[in-house]
């Protein structure tokens, strides 16, 4: 009877194994995307639109920025680029000499800052910015100094900007109460003689007529 009763559980357990060596399997699960992924699409939802913003920042420096009309406008969209010029009106006169250039890098996000003046000709400081370090998140991303920006700063006497922090903040276009956000900081304990902080938003909910082109980009 033991060896009868083991022959049988034997068949049964033969059988089960069968059976499941001839179920479907599961599908696999498709990879999520990273929060950079979610950031580059978030920023891409604006492609075409342009909004207006204001500083919101206090530091000394920015004293002709705190009452000038500005208008970011994410201008040139394509799978590896976004270009965003920035558009500040001081007086009677508008300044449209920067561009800011989002790209994707082999390890993440690249931040540029492209400055022209109004001939079009590129300013003796520009196309700096940094890369990402981190994976950040699907609203935000850090962009600390790159050693080109550095080496950049330093020939032009710049040298307080060497420990320079880029963040650039945005809400998806159908966000409530969504905010685009641009931001500069320099910190002590990053190594700067003294703090720095620098920071405009826009009001992504309500779209502007886009502005003419920045300067070099007609």
């Amino acid at each position: 009877m033991i060896g009868k009763h083991f022959i049988l559980s034997a068949s049964a357990v033969a059988l089960t194994l069968a059976g499941c060596a001839d179920a479907p399997s599961e599908p696999a699960t498709a990879e999520s995307e990273s929060p950079q992924d979610e950031f580059w699409e978030a920023l891409s939802s604006h492609c075409g639109n342009a909004y207006a913003g204001s500083l919101v920042s206090d530091d000394e420096a920015d004293a002709d920025f705190a009452d000038a009309d500005m208008v970011m406008h994410v201008r040139e969209c394509s799978d590896n680029r976004i270009a965003i010029p920035f558009h500040v009106k001081t007086g009677d006169e508008w300044d449209r000499s920067r561009t800011w250039l989002i790209t994707r890098s082999d390890t993440g996000l690249r931040l540029k800052h492209d400055h022209r003046h109004k001939d079009g000709e590129r300013d003796a400081v520009t196309m700096y910015g940094g890369d990402t370090a981190q994976e950040g998140t699907a609203r935000a991303q850090d962009f600390p100094i790159d050693a080109e920006s550095i080496a950049l700063f330093q020939q032009e006497g710049l040298t307080a900007s060497v420990t320079n922090v880029w963040s650039v903040e945005v809400d998806p276009v159908e966000a409530r109460d969504g905010i685009f956000a641009y931001q500069l900081r320099r910190t002590v304990a990053g190594g700067a003689p003294e703090p720095r902080f620098f920071r405009v938003e826009f009001d992504v909910t309500n779209a502007v007529d886009a502005p003419p082109s920045a300067w070099g980009h007609e």
